[in-house]
């Protein structure tokens, strides 16, 4: 047996409550990654996992054994990455998933710096608004925006980004320019955008000084992808808050007038996030590193 993939191969199962996801994440054939589980049992003399119909879940020598053996992996890792630091440069996949309009208008127009600086790193970019299961889904980082509150995860903070309320001169024109957020309640129409999890809209969010005042809109138009919600700005469908960074140009160029100049919505931190049981790859600490780079140019809106 084969002890340290079989180590990999329990704390994979176990994370993604999957063998199927197990196996795929580990580019292993089912079976393969079955035996790998079954040796290890055989070896402990225990039982680590559950298997019903539905689902894989520890037992409860399976959630000791998991917790030490997150450990040894990392500290294996860890020990590698350090020896390796000093001889070669990060090689190898990194999967990385990161929002529509992050990905168009940040990160790929600035990539080939990138790849320019680390050749040997095969990037692949899983580009959706959707939340991913960093386990489930063989992730190694997500870009990801808002509080943070799973203890399950590592999150790195790259910057905070600025929003901005904005319209068309044409929708302008025609319903005219709000001078308090409660306007945006009567009069006027709002484009949200809702989440695809739980399909309710964001609230519009806004503050001048100490007073913080939040409206949760009822719109005629929503839509969960964040460029999409873009472009219904700039054909005039409504009023609505997007980031500063996304609006910019078309701000610049007179395509969109930001309104409600006075009242701010707060910025969003902005993060970098891995499973707290992996230890940070070197490829993976390359990518944080431009990463925090990239967007520590972004957090500071145009005046």
């Amino acid at each position: 047996m084969d002890h340290l993939l079989a180590l990999r191969a329990f704390v994979r199962i176990a994370e993604a409550g999957s063998f199927a996801k197990a196996a795929d994440t580990m580019n292993l054939p089912r079976s393969s990654v079955s035996k790998l589980l079954q040796d290890l049992e055989a070896h402990l003399g225990t039982k680590l996992l559950e298997r019903t119909t539905r689902a894989v879940t520890m037992t409860d020598d399976g959630v000791a054994y998991h917790e030490r053996a997150v450990r040894v992996l990392a500290n294996i890792e860890e020990m590698d990455g350090a020896v390796a630091t000093a001889r070669i440069a990060p090689r190898g996949r990194l999967r990385v998933d990161v929002g529509s309009s992050i990905a168009n208008i940040l990160l790929l127009p600035a990539l080939h710096e990138f790849q320019e600086k680390y050749p040997e790193i095969e990037l692949q970019l899983g580009i959706s608004d959707r939340h991913v299961d960093l386990i489930g889904d063989g992730v190694d980082c997500v870009l990801r925006s808002g509080s943070l509150s799973d203890t399950s995860l590592v999150a790195r903070k790259l910057g905070e980004l600025a929003w901005v309320t904005c319209a068309t001169p044409a929708y302008i024109a025609r319903f005219g320019t709000p001078v308090n957020p409660s306007d945006l309640e009567t009069g006027h129409r709002v484009v949200g955008y809702f989440s695809a999890a739980s399909g309710r809209a964001m609230s519009l969010r806004f503050q001048r000084g100490e007073e913080a005042i939040e409206i949760a809109p009822s719109p005629r138009l929503a839509v969960n992808e964040s460029t999409a919600h873009l472009n219904t700005i700039l054909v005039g469908l409504g009023i609505a808050q997007t980031y500063e960074f996304m609006a910019r140009q078309h701000l610049e160029s007179g395509g969109l007038v930001e309104v409600l100049h006075d009242w701010k919505p707060k910025s969003f931190p902005f993060y970098l996030v891995y499973p707290a049981s992996r230890f940070p790859s070197q490829k993976l600490r390359a990518f944080s590193d431009w990463a925090a780079s990239l967007f520590s140019k972004q957090d500071k809106p145009t005046t």
